[in-house]
């Protein structure tokens, strides 16, 4: 038994063949009535049509969720047409839950555990149930609660803003430099939008213009109205509204093959797996967990630096985490979110990391520039403490 184990088949690389998401919503606003497997079913549909894979090929759907409950990667594979044989299974590292289902489903493409899988990460705060914890006495006031908790001694976290308000504190990232990073991540964002950067990547849901552009983008703010938001934590705190990412409803998916599907397919341009990390950081340092997972990165691939990036999508949580993870790391600002970040179009959770990963095929395989290195790299941090970083190769 232990050596027909051993011998179990490997496929050598993964391929990224396809890769499109929803457009980003408000909670409460463009995806407000959708449940789950009504706003994710139909980009896996355009993968598949995209791809020019059968829904039969299929042999297993990875999700990243955080709010729903259950396992909604079935609910969404069947929803999607997808066979019942197809296998489904659902993760949860909160904001880095998308990323990695997508590392999973490379991993298991390069095990021989499947031919072809599709994962990605989907969030629908609107529809999600309400979580209470259950009263400790009878007479104790139910305590609604929001994200997982992720401290033991409290049984809460610290809000992300919280947490990089002391890393803004600790490097001296000043207000207005956090400002003039958002201002920049606006820009980014809305000379793609008139280049049609995003056409093809967004999966409108209704076929129209509403649907074809994350709702919080096209905004148009100036350095001005930017500063005179009060900050969330007065009197000298530095995050605010403006320089910060708000939760959002939307979902990424990408369909991943074998070498042997994708030589079968004629070798389409793809994004290759190359590596991935997690990084654990001490309490305190939460909102620097995104530069440790680069560095530990750097670290598992000999002689390999900044210059050997084409691309950076990380997902900005706040641009206090930003800029740290930027300068930290050598990179230039052209290099990271080239067409702006989550503080333009938000944060969709679990579907964060996803997210960037249709974000490099984006730019590493629809609109590819051979004149830059062909290597781009995800990354984010997670709700806990938790850094995760993955690489890719553009083929």
């Amino acid at each position: 038994m232990v050596g027909s184990l051993a011998n179990m088949p490997s496929s050598g690389h993964s391929y990224i063949i396809s890769a499109k998401r929803t457009a980003l919503g408000r909670v409460g606003g463009l995806h407000r009535s959708r449940r789950i497997e009504a706003l994710v079913a139909p980009v896996v549909a355009a993968v598949l049509e995209d791809s020019g894979l059968e829904a039969a090929a299929v042999d297993e759907v990875i999700l990243g969720n955080t709010m729903q409950g259950g396992n909604p990667a079935r609910l969404i594979g069947l929803a999607a047409g997808l066979p019942e044989t197809a296998s489904a299974i659902t993760v949860d590292r909160q904001c880095a839950s998308g990323l990695d289902a997508i590392v999973a489903g490379c991993r298991a493409i390069e095990t021989g555990e499947a031919e072809v899988v599709i994962a990605g990460g989907a969030e629908s705060i609107s529809t999600a149930p309400w979580r209470i914890a259950k009263p400790k006495s009878l007479y104790q006031t139910p305590h609604f609660i929001g994200l997982e908790a992720a401290s033991e001694e409290t049984g809460e976290d610290a809000q992300l803003f919280e947490a990089s308000e002391v890393l803004s504190q600790r490097l001296n990232i000043s207000r207005d430099q956090q400002d003039q990073w958002a201002l920049r991540s606006h820009l980014k964002a809305n000379a793609a939008q008139d280049k049609r950067t995003f056409v093809g990547e967004i999966v409108p849901l209704r076929g129209n213009a509403e649907e074809a552009r994350d709702q919080s983008a096209g905004v148009d703010p100036s350095l001005d109205e930017l500063t005179a938001l009060p900050p969330f934590l007065p009197p000298t705190g530095t995050l605010t509204p403006g320089n910060t990412s708000a939760m959002h409803d939307g979902a990424a998916i990408v369909a991943i093959v074998s070498e042997a599907v994708w030589q079968k397919l004629g070798k389409p341009p793809a994004l290759r797996f190359v590596a991935s990390v997690s990084q654990g950081v001490v309490h305190g340092n939460e909102a620097g967990a995104p530069m440790e997972a680069m560095k530990k990165l750097y670290g598992r691939l000999e002689g390999f630096n900044s210059k050997d990036i084409g691309l950076v999508e990380l997902n900005e949580n706040s641009a206090a985490q930003a800029i740290a993870f930027s300068s930290s790391l050598g990179l230039e600002d052209d290099l990271v979110n080239p067409d702006g970040g989550a503080i333009v179009r938000g944060n969709p959770l679990a579907a964060a990391g996803a997210v960037l990963v249709v974000r490099l095929f984006t730019r590493m395989v629809r609109q590819r520039d051979d004149k830059k290195p062909n290597l781009g790299i995800a990354a984010l941090g997670a709700i806990g403490g938790i850094g995760v970083a993955a690489l890719f190769e553009a083929i």
